[in-house]
């Protein structure tokens, strides 16, 4: 498919279906789990004290390097960039809704670490690259190249409990925006 780009997301890409394996995460609490992120060590419940804004995705790209074979053709997996990169943009505007913001995936700290620095994130990119929260939240994932990862969703957390699920999330760089309608839509009561 098109450009190899991480930041540019091609036409045609496949739509993924709503296939319910999130519908159980709303009313659910976020786990007492610290992991490692760009920013330091990150308690998800402790960021949830108040409201997260918790987005997960499969993996991010490097500039110059190859995607994994087929990963445009598999539904919900390309994005993780401008998914990223949206939420940075409307940081400001989610942090007016006394919401914290963070990243997740199954990629390594020194990987988060490289793709926060590179894209100036303003908010921790947690690494979770043994699935723990996947595990504790029954997560949906996906196989490829011999590599479990996260399938794209974002999710609201408030008083510690989830409140809103975005899944699936298409297309992925409209996510932030989605979220940001949805908080002015609940703070207004409609």
């Amino acid at each position: 498919m098109a450009s190899g780009d991480p930041y540019v997301l091609p036409g045609g890409l496949p739509v993924p279906e709503d296939d319910g394996a999130a519908d159980h995460l709303p009313g659910l609490g976020l786990p007492d789990l610290t992991l490692p992120s760009s920013s330091g060590p990150v308690n998800l419940a402790e960021l949830a004290r108040e409201r997260l804004v918790l987005y997960v995705y499969p993996r991010t790209g490097k500039p110059g390097r190859p995607m994994l074979p087929g990963w445009d053709d598999i539904p919900g997996a390309r994005g993780c960039t401008p998914q990223s990169c949206g939420f940075r943009d409307h940081a400001a505007e989610l942090a007016a809704f006394g919401a914290r913001v963070a990243g997740v995936s199954a990629q390594s700290l020194a990987d988060q670490r490289e793709f926060a620095e590179r894209n100036r994130m303003p908010f921790p990119v947690v690494a979770d690259e043994r699935l723990e929260l996947a595990r504790a939240l029954d997560l949906p994932t996906f196989e490829v190249e011999g590599l479990t990862l996260y399938k794209r969703l974002a999710l609201v957390g408030e008083n510690g409990r989830i409140v809103k699920v975005f899944y699936p999330v298409f297309p992925p760089d409209r996510n932030a925006e989605e979220v940001v309608a949805w908080l002015e839509r609940s703070r207004s009561g409609r």
